[in-house]
């Protein structure tokens, strides 16, 4: 069973993720740049004073390397935002990074879709190869 801190710790989570979500997407309506940019999801340091916001963008890292000026930038006014919609002590510091586990999901559903497809060739080389042997057999029987 959870305890009640633990409990206030997710809730605290999810809290600061739909926050910083509602900023962001604020945000890019705002400023064209950050098109295409999502926050994908939001981590609390063990210690509460640091909050990881991951972005994900279509276009890998290079794109969001290129939209990381302009993401910095609104950073101060994030911060404060925060600081008023959730009660605490402290604000955390917002740290922003790339989020590759999207691409790495993506790269491990290749590989079992490759791995399936290996499967089904192997399936259907060994049909044919069945008939084959069964013909061979009823050649060498007739002879």
């Amino acid at each position: 069973m959870k305890k009640a801190y633990e409990i206030k710790r997710a809730q605290k989570a999810s809290l600061f993720l739909r926050s910083i979500m509602t900023l962001f997407s604020q945000a890019t309506r705002d400023d064209d740049k950050l098109g295409g940019i999502s926050v994908s999801r939001v981590e609390m340091s063990p210690d509460k004073s640091t909050c990881f916001v991951y972005f994900y963008t279509p276009g890998g890292l290079a794109e969001f390397e290129e939209k990381f000026r302009q993401i910095v930038l609104y950073k101060p006014s994030m911060r404060a935002a925060l600081a008023k919609q959730i009660a605490g002590r402290y604000t955390p510091e917002l740290v922003f990074k790339y989020d590759s586990a999207f691409e790495k999901g993506l790269r491990i559903e290749k590989i079992f879709a490759d791995l399936k497809e290996q499967e089904e060739l192997q399936e259907l080389h060994n049909e044919i190869q069945e008939p084959n042997e069964a013909q061979d057999e009823f050649n060498s029987d007739e002879n």
